[in-house]
């Protein structure tokens, strides 16, 4: 060429040295190949755009992983990014290796790359030797390390046998990935198939009830726990002449078998098949033994886990019991969730005991820890209290045989420092009247969610945790069902979990209870739901720190034609009812009723009138047990539309003696409790029965009506 003449263009030097070039943008997901590019990838030679997914259908698998290895790093490193990649044909043969060299741009905003280089035709050794699988970037053992470190994740992540064969059948090991494996293992002595990758499926038959005595590469593995290599046809066929026609029709050119041993025993063995003769040098041997060592501890584990999961779902299903029959006018829905972790049942039951007369019982618990010490506790006392309550005993009765029963449990336990408890609610129904008679050994009270929506805790007369004293007494509370009401009884998992308290994690069952419009079922979902859905992310309770715990709940639906919980649902009425003993021996019951009746008036818009109504309720109970040797039966009620609604409390005893006006002196400290009546309530009354009277007062939302109800304010001396 003449120093007069123009330099020729830059593609058509190119073109001269067989050299392609290629522009390659991540965010389009488009690579741009020239003539010569295009060429040397299998492709008809001129100019086109491809998509990623049709280069990396063009060239090995493992060398694409190691393109985008060496681009990232050689844009972190402000470098050329050069690599050698082998072209791929339509059967998967390789058909040239060319080499890239490019320079990678990062754009930190977008987070992709840009890149242009050329791709050029090398004289490269057969594939499968050792030079053959020498990179430019030359970092063998970066990529190997890399590899193992991901295998090892990827198989440590596995929990179950299905999915560490998944994990295995993905491995794509540096330079010389299998085109099949398979994992044996043993069963008697026979070998058996756990997997396979890479062959028809209906292909394993000869190979799954094969002897341990056969001539076998994997059975010589696990008889003598070492690793068999065949580098070739010619060695197989000379090393294992029997076998080698089940193995001749897959097409392989060398084999790997390695020994799984786990704890000291080999429990398997696993093969890797490649369709390229491989060598096996030391590095690859070294390869395959950590990634054998990987297989047979993650198979472990997962076949211990398996073994677990098999023996805690046999176990949670024969001690949590199937709820019986239907029962005439109640709907009964039950849910038992194990905690995240560990054993998958634990202490926490629930148990609907039959009884005589049509009744039933409900009974639902936890004794303490979570363990299989726990579970196999929660399995005696529950065949207990079944035991007691088929006896006929009234539920006072039957928690404190519990209570002596397990006590002695612990007592004979080899551990003297492990003593146990339990907590225990045990409730006998009525179905024909609604009626609740219930005893509670340190559990939760139970709730009720009335017709109309409103969810409230009765409080509800208790003892100690069954265990702690064999000669605690446990009184017995009664309350009525209304139609349509629901009563729900849990563990305090449902309540406690995710952070909250008995106060925080009460108001957010409230607000599920309250505003659910479904079935019964849909109800005991939705409550499971607001403490382990997605939801409950959002409303961690102030103690982030505790423990996770097993949900047991028992919902119970006395139906009516109202009934806010039924399938089809109809406008829920507007009347709420609430009853509750205080008996002459517990006085400290009178705070419990006033918190009860606060409740019951939760959405009540005036407050001093709500103030009023806690008030006058204190000194009617009050006044009954100072003045009477007799128990306080309360009843209230909320009733009317919002806007127009009444509260009426009524308070019945079985004394004789009717309350009278007094004018108590100045410094007097009784005889002023109808003087409050007269002036905070909107109508009063004392109404005499036929043992005993009942004294009731109203308030009402709004102006009292002119013909409103006898015995209104200043007539308390004529209802007297």
């Amino acid at each position: 060429m003449r120093t007069d003449e123009p330099l020729p263009e830059v593609g058509d030097v190119l073109a001269v040295l067989a050299t392609g070039v290629w522009r390659w943008d991540t965010a389009a997901g488009e690579v741009v190949v020239d003539a010569e590019a295009a060429r040397l990838l299998g492709l008809p030679a001129h100019r086109t755009n491809l998509t990623e997914a049709r280069v990396r259908a063009r060239l090995h698998p493992v060398d694409w992983n190691e393109i985008t290895g060496v681009v990232r790093l050689a844009a972190a490193e402000g470098t050329l990014a050069e690599v050698r990649v082998r072209v791929m044909d339509e059967r998967g043969h390789v058909v040239r290796v060319v080499r890239s060299r490019s320079r990678p741009s990062f754009d930190p905003v977008r987070k992709t790359y840009q890149l242009v280089g050329t791709l050029q035709e090398v004289t490269d050794p057969m594939p499968g030797t050792p030079a053959g699988r020498s990179t430019v970037t030359g970092d063998w053992r970066r990529s190997r390390e890399a590899f193992l470190l991901d295998a090892g994740r990827a198989l440590a992540e596995a929990r179950s046998t299905e999915e560490v064969m998944r994990v295995a059948a993905g491995l794509s090991m540096p330079g010389f990935s299998p085109a099949a494996l398979a994992v044996f293992g043993v069963s008697g002595d026979r070998l058996t198939v756990l997997g396979h990758h890479g062959q028809p499926q209906n292909e394993a038959g000869p190979f799954v009830d094969m002897s341990l005595d056969a001539d076998y590469p994997a059975t010589e593995v696990i008889r003598t726990g070492r690793a068999v290599y065949l580098s070739s046809p010619e060695e197989y066929r000379s090393r294992f002449p029997s076998t080698w026609p089940l193995a001749e029709r897959f097409n392989r050119r060398s084999w790997a078998f390695l020994p799984l041993i786990a704890g000291g025993r080999t429990m398997g063995a696993w093969l890797a098949a490649f369709t390229h003769p491989v060598a096996f040098t030391p590095d690859e041997r070294s390869v395959l033994t950590t990634v054998a060592r990987m297989l047979a501890q993650a198979l472990s584990r997962a076949g211990a886990a398996e073994t677990q999961r098999e023996l805690t779902d046999g176990l949670q299903r024969s001690m949590l019991p199937v709820l019986g029959p239907e029962i005439p006018g109640m709907g009964v829905a039950a849910r038992y969730v194990p905690t995240g972790g560990g054993l998958q049942v634990g202490g926490d039951w629930y148990d609907m005991i039959p009884l005589p007369g049509g009744r039933f019982a409900l009974v639902i618990g936890d004794v303490q820890g979570h363990d299989v010490r726990a579970a196999g506790l929660m399995g005696q006392v529950r065949i207990a209290l079944r035991a007691y309550a088929s006896e006929g005993h009234r539920p006072d009765a039957v928690l404190a045989r519990a209570s002596h029963f397990f006590h002695g449990l612990s007592q004979s336990d080899d551990d003297p420092g492990d003593l146990r408890f339990a907590t225990c609610y045990y409730a006998e129904v009525d179905p024909a009247t609604g009626t609740v008679e219930s005893a509670r050994a340190g559990h939760l009270d139970p709730v009720v969610r009335m017709a109309d929506g409103t969810a409230l805790i009765l409080a509800t007369a208790g003892g100690l945790p069954l265990g702690i004293d064999p000669e605690s007494d446990y009184p017995t509370t009664r309350f009525a069902l209304e139609p349509g009401d629901t009563l729900m009884l849990c563990t305090d998992g449902l309540v406690e979990t995710g952070g909250h308290d008995l106060q925080t994690g009460w108001h957010r069952l409230r607000v599920v209870m309250e505003e659910h419009e479904g079935g019964l079922e849909e109800l005991a979902d939705a409550l499971v739901q607001a403490v382990y859905g997605p939801s409950s992310h959002h409303t961690t309770g102030p103690l982030a720190d505790r423990r996770e715990d097993d949900i047991a709940l028992l919902l119970l639906c006395r139906q009516s034609e109202e009934c806010g919980c039924g399938e089809s649902t109809v406008a829920r009425p507007a009347v709420r009812r609430t009853m509750l003993t205080v008996a002459q021996t517990e006085p400290a019951r009178i705070a419990y009723a006033r918190w009860h009746l606060r409740d019951l008036l939760h959405d009540w818009p005036d407050e001093e009138q709500r103030d009023a109504a806690v008030l006058l309720l204190s000194e009617m109970l009050t006044n009954v047990l100072v003045h009477t040797d007799t128990d306080a039966l309360l009843v209230a009620e909320v009733s009317g539309e919002p806007g127009e609604r009444r509260i009426r409390v009524e308070v019945t005893d079985n004394g004789d003696d009717l309350p009278h006006r007094r004018r108590p002196g100045e410094m007097a400290s009784s005889g002023r409790g109808l003087m409050l009546i007269e002036l905070l309530a909107d109508a009063w009354g004392v109404a005499p029965r036929g043992e005993g009277k009942s004294i009731w007062f109203e308030v009402y939302e709004s102006p009292a009506p002119e013909d409103g109800p006898a015995g209104g304010p200043g007539s308390g001396s004529a209802a007297a």
